[in-house]
C-alpha cells in the first residue's frame, strides 16, 4: 500500500480562484474537494477525513472565523491555513489564536501554499500520532520486540512479513499472555501505515454504550453524562491500524458496528446521524475459539468471515521452551542493573521445565519478582515463584528437588555454556555467575544421576 497522500477541503467563495487550486493542487499529488459556503463545511466533514482545510477568512453567510470554530469542534486535529484577501492582519491573528495552522494573504504563490499545506498535513499525522500514543502508553511499557529461536516463533515472524505488506484485516489468536498485541504492533511497524498512529482498543465492555463510545466516539446528549463530543478510537486511528482486542468478548451491537466499519469504512457517533469515514486497517485478537462461539451463537458468522481474512495463531510459551533463555535474558536486560544478572542453572531448568499457563506475561512477572529478591545478584532457584519449585510440575513427595526432565534440562544448559567456552570450567561459571566449587559440585551431581 502506498503511503496516503494528503487530503484538503478548499473553501472559498470565489469561483475562479477555488477552481485555480483545486486544478493545481490536485496537479500536485493531493487529495482535493472543494467547497463555496462555510455552512456546508460541518457535513462534509463528518462524512469525509481531510488533513487540512484550506479556508479563505471573507464569505457571505458563515464566514471564516466562524467557518473555523465549526472545523474545530468537529475535527479538532484537522490543521486550517487561513487566506485573507479582504482582512486585515488582527483577523487573520484572531484565527491562529482559534486555532489556524498558517495564514497567507491573498493572490498567494502556490508553491508557498503547497509547502505550508504539506506542513500542516504533517503536523496533524503528528498530533494524532501523539494523541494515540499518550492513551496508550501503558501498554507500550512493556516492549514489543518477538523474541525466540524456536521454529514455531520463526513461522510466526514470517507471516507477519508476508501479511504486514498487504491492508488485509487479521486475527490474531493465542492464550492469554502469549504477545497477541506484540504481534499486532509488529504488523503496523513493518506495514507501509507505520507512520501513522497505532490504537488499541477492548472490546470487552460490560456496558454496550460505553465500548461503543469508546471506538467511535459519540455525539452530545447521545446518554446521560455525554456533555460533550467525543471522538473515538476510530477517528484516531486515522490513516494507521487499530487492534480491536479480545474482539471474542465483544457484544453482539458492537459485532454489527464492527461489520459495518469493515465492510463500508464509515461508522456513526453514538447519537449520530451523519456517517463517518475513516481510512484505517483493522486487525483483531480473541484467546476464544471464534469457530465454536459462532456455533454457540455468541459472535457472528458474517463478522468472523470477515476477520479471520488472514488467521494468526500465537503458540503458547509450553510449546517453545527452547525460546525461553532468550526471553529471560531479554527481561533481564529490560528489567534489570546495566549489567544483567546470571541465572543459576538449576533456576534455568525450573523455568524451562515449567508449563506456564501465563505464558510470556508470567515468566515476565516471575523474572521481575526473582529480581527483586535477587538484590542484583544471581538468580537461583530460590528467587523463584513458590509454584516453580514445588508446583505440580515437580515429583510428588520431593518438594524443592528437580525431577529427572529438569535435570536433563539443566545438564543440557551446562553443556552448552561448555561448549561455548570450549570446556573452560573457570569461564563458565564466571559466565553463569557461580563459583568454580558451585559448577564442580554440579557437574558432579548431574553425572551421578545420569541414568
Amino acid at each position: 500500500m502506498k503511503a496516503r497522500l494528503p487530503s484538503v477541503l478548499v473553501v472559498d467563495d470565489d469561483d475562479v480562484f477555488r477552481g485555480v487550486l483545486v486544478r493545481e493542487l490536485r496537479a500536485s499529488g493531493f487529495h482535493v474537494e472543494a467547497l463555496s459556503r462555510g455552512e456546508d463545511v460541518e457535513a462534509s466533514l463528518l462524512t469525509d477525513t481531510y488533513d487540512v482545510v484550506v479556508l479563505d477568512l471573507k464569505m457571505p453567510g458563515m464566514n471564516g472565523i466562524a467557518t473555523l470554530g465549526r472545523i474545530k469542534s468537529v475535527r479538532p486535529l484537522v490543521e486550517v491555513v487561513v487566506l485573507t484577501g479582504h482582512g486585515s492582519v488582527e483577523t487573520a491573528v484572531e484565527a491562529l489564536k482559534l486555532g489556524g495552522f498558517d495564514f497567507l494573504s491573498k493572490p498567494c504563490d502556490l508553491d508557498h501554499l503547497e509547502a505550508v499545506i504539506r506542513r500542516a498535513a504533517q503536523t496533524r499525522a503528528m498530533r494524532a500520532a501523539n494523541e494515540a500514543l499518550s492513551l496508550d502508553l501503558s501498554r507500550r511499557a512493556g516492549g514489543g520486540e518477538l523474541i525466540g529461536v524456536s521454529d514455531a516463533i520463526g513461522e510466526v515472524r514470517s507471516l507477519i512479513e508476508k501479511v504486514a505488506s498487504t491492508n488485509s484485516t487479521v486475527l490474531i489468536c493465542g492464550e492469554t499472555g502469549t504477545g497477541k498485541e506484540v504481534v499486532a504492533r509488529a504488523i503496523h511497524r513493518m506495514s507501509a501505515r507505520r507512520d501513522g498512529p497505532f490504537v488499541v482498543v477492548d472490546s470487552a465492555a460490560t456496558e454496550v454504550n460505553i465500548a461503543l463510545s469508546e471506538l467511535f466516539g459519540h455525539e452530545r446528549g447521545a446518554f446521560t453524562g455525554a456533555t460533550q463530543r467525543r471522538h473515538g478510537r476510530f477517528e484516531l486511528a486515522d490513516s494507521g491500524t487499530i487492534l480491536i482486542d479480545e474482539i471474542g468478548d465483544a457484544p453482539l451491537p458492537l459485532q454489527t458496528a464492527l461489520l459495518r466499519v469493515l465492510e463500508t469504512g464509515t461508522f456513526f457517533r453514538v447519537g449520530g446521524e451523519k456517517p463517518v469515514r475513516v481510512d484505517v486497517r483493522i486487525l483483531a485478537s480473541t484467546h476464544h475459539d471464534l469457530g465454536a462461539s459462532v456455533a454457540e451463537k455468541h459472535f457472528r458468522e458474517d463478522l468472523f468471515y470477515r476477520l479471520a481474512v488472514f488467521t494468526l495463531a500465537i503458540p503458547p510459551l509450553r510449546n517453545r521452551a527452547e525460546d525461553i533463555p532468550h526471553l529471560v535474558a531479554h527481561f533481564l536486560a529490560r528489567m534489570g542493573p546495566p549489567a544483567p544478572p546470571a541465572v543459576e542453572p538449576e533456576a534455568m531448568a525450573m523455568l524451562m521445565g515449567y508449563r506456564w499457563p501465563g505464558n510470556v506475561r508470567e515468566l515476565r512477572n516471575v523474572i521481575e519478582r526473582a529480581l527483586i529478591l535477587a538484590q542484583g545478584g544471581t538468580i537461583a532457584a530460590e528467587h523463584l515463584a513458590t509454584h516453580l519449585v514445588q508446583g505440580p510440575e515437580l515429583e510428588a513427595g520431593q518438594p524443592g528437588r528437580l525431577p529427572a526432565a529438569l535435570h536433563e534440562l539443566e545438564a543440557q544448559h551446562l553443556r552448552s555454556f561448555l561448549e561455548r567456552f570450549g570446556g573452560h570450567r573457570g569461564r563458565v561459571a564466571a559466565a553463569l555467575g557461580i563459583s568454580e566449587r558451585t559448577l564442580y559440585r554440579k557437574l558432579r551431581d548431574l553425572k551421578r544421576t545420569r541414568p
